[in-house]
């Protein structure tokens, strides 16, 4: 386990997750989306080890490096209206929870601690995806379009907050990208970088997390909670 600030932390009441890179490997299925458009167009597709670092981004991510283009750009709104429903048609192809994510999540409930998922997927992506990879069981989960702020706005994880009638600082937030860590932040929750996840193509040191964690189960270490 890594650590970047050394924050001694209180014990939470609960613990939220991001989706995409953090509580699931969805890369599989969304470069293949994305790859569909291009095979669509006879174009190559793009190398997975290209598309796997943005797959937190989405639409964004995937699409700006499949056809270099950015929202707002000319041919981009099409490409992701067809992307999208490429995603939901096979959405549970390929993606699985990381290793270690049962039992993370196994441990928590014994021990008495809620969690949570906070994610920037649309709901009608998440509520088809979260019970197809068994996290139906989640506390709570909020999407990018529940509050109308996704991330790194405050305002999702606030609202996880409120759904689990806890103060936001008694939740920790734990996420793969820097925009989790933001919103974490803003939001007056101790915040955990998942280094096993996406990242991006900045290194989760540098975000200022109040901990970077190596894989899912070192959350139990700086729990002081034994694997079941």
């Amino acid at each position: 386990m890594t650590s970047t600030m050394q924050t001694r932390l209180i014990p939470p009441r609960a613990v939220l997750f991001d989706l995409d890179g953090t509580l699931a490997d969805t890369a599989p299925d969304l470069a293949q989306a994305v790859n569909k458009l291009l095979l669509e167009r006879s174009l190559p597709p793009a190398a997975y080890e290209q598309l796997r670092p943005v797959a937190s981004a989405g639409a964004r991510g995937l699409i700006g490096v499949a056809f270099g283009l950015a929202p707002g750009e000319d041919g981009y709104e099409p490409l992701r209206v067809q992307f999208l429903a490429n995603y939901l048609a096979d959405i549970a192809d390929g993606s699985t929870l990381f290793d270690g994510i049962p039992a993370l999540l196994a441990a928590l409930e014994s021990n008495g601690i809620g969690w949570g998922i906070v994610t920037n997927k649309a709901a009608y992506l998440t509520d088809v995806l979260v019970p197809k990879i068994g996290l139906g069981h989640a506390a709570c989960v909020i999407s990018g379009d529940t509050t109308g702020h996704p991330k790194p706005h405050p305002a999702p994880l606030l609202e996880a907050a409120r759904r689990l009638e806890l103060a936001p600082h008694d939740c920790w937030y734990v996420g793969d990208d820097l925009r989790d860590i933001t919103a974490g932040k803003a939001a007056g929750m101790p915040t955990i970088a998942a280094a096993w996840g996406y990242c991006g193509h900045v290194a989760p040191t540098a975000w200022q997390a109040d901990h970077v964690i190596d894989v899912p189960l070192d959350l139990l270490r700086l729990l002081n909670l034994p694997a079941l």
